[in-house]
């Protein structure tokens, strides 16, 4: 009995690489994989674009072609998570729409997960055709993620990879509303191969990343999986405090030996109290993305809504 293989594509405003992303796929299994069976599941975040028209003829002429229509746009964390855990297959693969995540990879996947070795196959961009200025700043932050995380993330890694269906069956477990993906799967610890290749531009399209999905998906990654930002603050706290009773205490002293000749002046204290204020704003910041975490873990929402499902 062949072998099901899951794709898992999210969407949302592809309508230039859709038609060129599924005949990618399907040209690896006609071709190089012919011993698979496999589904390709699109969840499509409520684009307005012509991409959920392309996807429903797609499916009407390919039944593996299956679709989720969300009721509206639930994010680039929520949805792709939501989909996976729709798939059927012996295996899961991460992919997607933008072609930046190479097609041509799904055979080296499968053949190293073949060998019974690996539970994951996990894709690491070395190098990348994009700017080299956001490149080195990517870099930055997933070092810098590494080097706070309590559990040892991987480098370059965006979830472009082969999951075993236990390593599924695993995240599903745990049901987080709003998993950081790059962190669970490091967290429940299979055995995992990174496959290092290069990551080509985009062609068509534009990125639908912004600042604010960036620094949701970093802050997502520290709060997840790091207390170290919360101790440093405390840690400086300390030192804030100590530093300032001593400061008070010598200007006391000084001024009782010398009353008339000492006059404290207004730069000291204006320069200490902005200071100190930007401190605590940055402290309570922090002390915030924490507490958002818990909120949105508390309300247990679930991953999306669908407004439509095709070909399941």
């Amino acid at each position: 009995m062949k072998k099901l293989i899951s794709i898992v594509t999210p969407t949302y405003n592809e309508a230039e690489n859709i038609s060129r992303l599924i005949s990618l796929v399907n040209d690896q299994f006609n071709t190089r994989l012919t011993t698979y069976n496999y589904e390709h599941i699109f969840i499509d975040n409520a684009s307005t674009d012509r991409t959920v028209d392309i996807l429903r003829e797609h499916c009407k002429t390919d039944k593996r072609i299956k679709l989720i229509i969300n009721s509206r746009n639930f994010g680039h964390i929520r949805s792709p998570a939501y989909a996976i855990k729709q798939a059927k297959g012996d295996a899961v693969i991460s992919l997607v729409a933008d072609l930046q995540d190479p097609p041509s990879l799904i055979y080296e996947f499968i053949k190293i997960w073949e060998k019974g070795k690996y539970d994951m196959v996990l894709g690491v961009k070395e190098t990348s055709d994009e700017s080299s200025f956001l490149f080195f700043l990517r870099k930055l932050y997933y070092s810098l993620i590494t080097k706070l995380s309590e559990i040892r993330l991987i480098k370059n890694f965006t979830g472009f990879g082969l999951y075993d269906k236990k390593v599924i069956n695993a995240i599903i477990s745990i049901d987080d509303p709003y998993p950081y993906w790059r962190g669970l799967i490091c967290d429940i610890g299979f055995s995992k191969y990174e496959y290092i290749y290069n990551q080509p531009i985009r062609v068509k399209g534009v990125s639908k990343n912004n600042f604010y999905t960036l620094y949701d998906i970093g802050m997502l990654g520290i709060t997840s999986h790091s207390k170290i930002p919360l101790r440093v603050c405390t840690i400086f706290g300390f030192i804030a405090s100590l530093t300032s009773f001593i400061i008070a205490v010598s200007y006391f002293i000084i001024k009782l030996i010398h009353w008339d000749e000492m006059t404290l002046g207004m730069a000291p204290l204006v320069i200490g109290i902005f200071f100190f204020v930007s401190i605590q704003l940055l402290m309570i910041g922090i002390l915030g993305e924490y507490i958002g975490n818990i909120y949105t873990q508390v309300l247990r929402r679930p991953l999306v809504v669908e407004r439509e499902r095709i070909n399941f």
